[in-house]
């Protein structure tokens, strides 16, 4: 585990953020797994340390996990939630599942913000982030009347065109996400065919897109920094100075959380 030094030279531990990892098959063996891209911010934005631990043991390890971190980092997935959780038939059987990170994340979820941990969620992340609150999605937003496609518009393309600005997002005026970020508008990439449909109970919208879907989420009651958002602040953020400030309030957070701790 790295370390700082403060001004008395004392050495300091990095803050340590959990990552639940997701499943995935190859060959007929399933492993689990974590996208590099989400963890390069955390390090060199956030200026934390990881700790990634697998979703298919069950749920009863969750305290123990809890009881060694300073934050909770929810990544994006490729495949969709169960939509029995959110009680709705499954309307995407073309789009894989992994119930056990479903059922793993969603208990995190209420420990985590019930012990202070500062939590970001990010695309999957917050989506699990509001069926945790009891809301629930819409399966397949391009196919829903009135909403946008937010899928990727050539799947083909290479990651910079799939992860490259996509639409505007637009926050909520005087909120703390729009202190943390200083601008109402801002340009986003956008690869999810779900996104929220109702909000869960007590999170509140802090961004939308042009076709009203919620792309940012908190809930107030709890004082630490909890966010989830849709799209992707991982993908290049030490050049996106959007991204990059939400990464850094993450990193601040869990530093605050550490040192009141001990």
């Amino acid at each position: 585990m790295s370390n700082n030094t403060d001004h008395s030279g004392k050495t300091m531990r990095k803050p340590l953020i959990l990552v639940p990892t997701g499943s995935r098959e190859r060959d007929g063996l399933d492993y689990q797994v974590m996208g590099t891209k989400y963890l390069v911010p955390l390090v060199s934005v956030s200026n934390c340390d990881i700790l990634m631990v697998p979703t298919c043991f069950g749920s009863d390890a969750i305290d123990t996990y809890l009881d060694l971190v300073d934050g909770v980092f929810l990544s994006g997935a490729s495949t969709n939630i169960d939509p029995t959780l959110y009680g709705q038939e499954w309307l995407t059987p073309d789009q894989s599942q992994d119930k056990d990170r479903d059922n793993f994340n969603i208990a995190l979820i209420p420990k985590a913000l019930n012990k202070g941990l500062p939590f970001f969620g990010v695309c999957r992340g917050l989506q699990e982030y509001n069926i945790a609150h009891g809301g629930d999605l819409y399966q397949a937003l391009h196919d829903t009347e009135g909403m946008m496609d937010h899928r990727e518009k050539d799947p083909d393309a290479s990651l910079e065109e799939c992860y490259g600005p996509n639409h505007k997002v637009t926050l909520v005026p005087n909120t703390w996400l729009a202190d943390v970020i200083g601008q109402t508008e801002f340009m986003v990439n956008s690869l999810h065919g779900q996104g929220v449909k109702t909000l869960g109970q007590g999170l509140s919208a802090l961004a939308h897109a042009p076709d009203g879907l919620v792309e940012a989420a908190s809930n107030p009651a709890f004082a630490q920094f909890n966010l989830g958002v849709q799209w992707h602040p991982e993908w290049m953020t030490a050049h996106n100075p959007v991204y990059t400030k939400i990464f850094k309030a993450f990193g601040d957070a869990a530093r605050q959380y550490a040192a009141q701790r001990g």
